[in-house]
């Protein structure tokens, strides 16, 4: 029995979330939504039951969904609709009628969004993470709608914000920082070392998140307004902030005011190599903003950056676990997609040891935690993508913005 199958038969029946957080429910990162992804594959691929997947469906829609407007792609409605689209094939009427059901409450929240953000903006206030990353902002919300809606006008609007968001603004108190520009720390708190707040690189939180939304659509012949010449924006910025070292490129997970004043990141090495933070998410993004800008020269150094950094010893030395979100699976799930991309030879040559990394470290006792960016099931979805060397069949890596 292979590791994915023994952390599938682990997780074949879902529990019941405790009784203070009845939200996890309808949490794609660490709940029943998210965990039903790897049942959902296995259903697809005929290594498991659509009863196995439909009971851990039924597990996160027990309650009503929320459509609030805290709620993203990670949580509450978009999520529960995710997981839903996950489930459903064109020769099948399988939760079709649930997923038009939520998908009207999600158009409307991607609407009411945009329309918050727009005030936001116009006040001269700061956006924070909540508003525009992957997990619980619009760039989520907008992963969703292209690949549900790719026509729609919410998703036109979207992507028409994330546009503004990556032109500079004027702050009387910091002068021209990013549109991106947040009032708080990377932990969406307020500290010591961050008193001005910060420009976030990454994918989870930063702005490499919304280049993959753009690039994606544009790739999709999807585009508004101003969206080659932000993407071209943000690379620029990429540009400017790559540092160069004896284990090749890497980019700062965030830069603080002084930072952007100075020229130069205080963060001195890489970071440690992740899908949220580290040079596999951000080449990603870079490569997949090259290949929908057609900028050859650009895609060959992000694949170079990827498989350097997926080389070198000393870098992934610093992975202390096999989650999606910044462990193996996650890296390994992220250059898979970046190597059936590639132009170049040495992305494919540095997934096997990889992928017999994350065999190797996956514990046997896998299968205790649910969940899919921290827990087991994102793990087994990586696995499962290592054994067969093909793309999910469910899809359900488009929730990373990687595919």
């Amino acid at each position: 029995m292979s590791a994915a199958d023994t952390i599938a038969h682990a997780l074949e029946v879902p529990a019941p979330p405790p009784a203070d957080q009845p939200w996890l429910r309808q949490s794609l990162s660490d709940g029943p939504t998210g965990t039903a992804l790897l049942h959902i594959e296995r259903a697809h691929t005929g290594h498991g039951t659509w009863p196995q997947a439909h009971n851990w469906i039924k597990a996160a829609t027990m309650t009503p969904v929320s459509a609030s407007d805290t709620s993203g792609l990670f949580l509450g409605a978009p999520a529960v609709a995710f997981t839903l689209s996950c489930a459903t094939a064109p020769d099948s009427a399988r939760y079709r009628q649930a997923l038009t059901a939520v998908d009207q409450h999600v158009t409307a929240l991607a609407h009411r969004r945009v329309d918050t953000a727009i005030h936001r903006s116009g006040s001269g206030e700061r956006p924070t993470f909540h508003e525009y990353d992957v997990f619980y902002g619009l760039t989520g919300i907008g992963a969703y709608l292209l690949r549900r809606h790719p026509g729609s006008s919410a998703l036109e609007r979207v992507l028409a914000y994330l546009v503004t968001l990556t032109r500079p603004v004027h702050d009387d108190r910091l002068g021209s920082v990013p549109g991106w520009w947040v009032g708080h720390d990377p932990s969406f708190t307020h500290s010591p070392g961050f008193p001005s707040g910060h420009a976030n690189l990454g994918v989870a939180h930063g702005i490499t998140g919304p280049l993959l939304l753009m690039a994606r659509a544009l790739r999709h012949d999807v585009t508004v307004d101003g969206q080659a010449d932000a993407i071209y924006t943000v690379l620029a910025w990429l540009d400017q902030w790559r540092q160069e070292g004896a284990a090749g490129p890497r980019w700062p997970q965030h830069l603080t005011l002084d930072d952007l004043r100075t020229g130069r990141p205080t963060q001195s090495g890489p970071a440690r190599p992740s899908w949220c933070y580290g040079t596999p998410g951000i080449a990603r993004a870079g490569q997949t903003a090259a290949i929908a800008v057609r900028d050859a020269t650009r895609q060959h150094a992000y694949e170079e950056a990827m498989a350097r950094c997926l080389t070198d010893p000393r870098q992934l030395a610093r992975i202390a676990d096999t989650s999606l979100c910044h462990g193996w699976a996650g890296v390994y799930q992220t250059a898979w997609r970046a190597a059936r991309d590639a132009a170049t030879p040495a992305l494919h040559a540095a997934l096997p040891p990889i992928a017999d990394a994350l065999n190797r470290h996956t514990p046997a006792t896998a299968g205790r935690d649910p969940g899919l960016l921290l827990g087991d099931a994102g793990t087994a979805l990586a696995l499962i993508t290592a054994a067969g060397d093909a793309a999910p069949a469910s899809g359900w890596d488009a929730c990373l913005l990687i595919d």
